[in-house]
């Protein structure tokens, strides 16, 4: 879009059609900061915003932040903003899977239910293998996900429990050996 301002977006702040063009510019869409409450609980705009750039979730109503549909666009677009989702939603596995897909960070934004699902936590290691850290005990108990944490980055080898560092798979890939 030609060059949108804070102002611009300011002086059109209950103007749907015009916030709908601003929503559908990556550049511009994070400036639905800016709409009036009312139209921050529109669902087609914040949808729309959300699709072209994630970022824009942070800026959605509660209601919003708490729909699904609305959450998984923006974490489809950019993982971590699931910081910025209703606690349920953190608490939902298909939103999680998705967001540490995207971005492995966001396990940091899990709930410790999802944090003990090993499915979730063997995909944000593999995007992100610091990220180990926030898996649950039992789960850094797991070589498998040890190894592939380690193998996405040597200093999650830290975060393996004691009981797991003599382990061979443990050191080839802490050596970089591991295939």
């Amino acid at each position: 879009m030609e060059d949108i301002t804070r102002e611009d977006v300011i002086a059109h702040a209950e103007n749907k059609d015009y916030l709908l063009k601003v929503a559908s510019d990556k550049e511009t869409a994070p400036l639905i900061e800016f709409a009036t409450e009312q139209l921050k609980n529109d669902k087609e705009l914040i949808l729309t915003a959300v699709k072209s750039n994630g970022n824009a979730l942070e800026f959605a109503s509660d209601r919003l932040k708490a729909d699904k549909e609305v959450v998984q666009n923006a974490v489809q677009n950019v993982g971590w903003v699931v910081c910025y989702a209703s606690e349920n939603l953190k608490d939902d596995k298909e939103v999680m899977l998705e967001a540490v897909k995207k971005d492995g960070q966001a396990l940091y934004y899990a709930s410790e239910k999802l944090r003990d699902d090993r499915k979730v936590v063997l995909e944000a290691v593999k995007n992100k293998g610091l990220i180990y850290k926030y898996a649950s005990k039992r789960l850094r108990s797991d070589v498998e996900l040890a190894v592939e944490a380690i193998k996405s980055d040597k200093r999650a080898y830290s975060y393996v429990v004691e009981e797991l560092k003599e382990d061979e798979s443990i050191k080839d890939a802490k050596e970089g050996n591991a295939e």
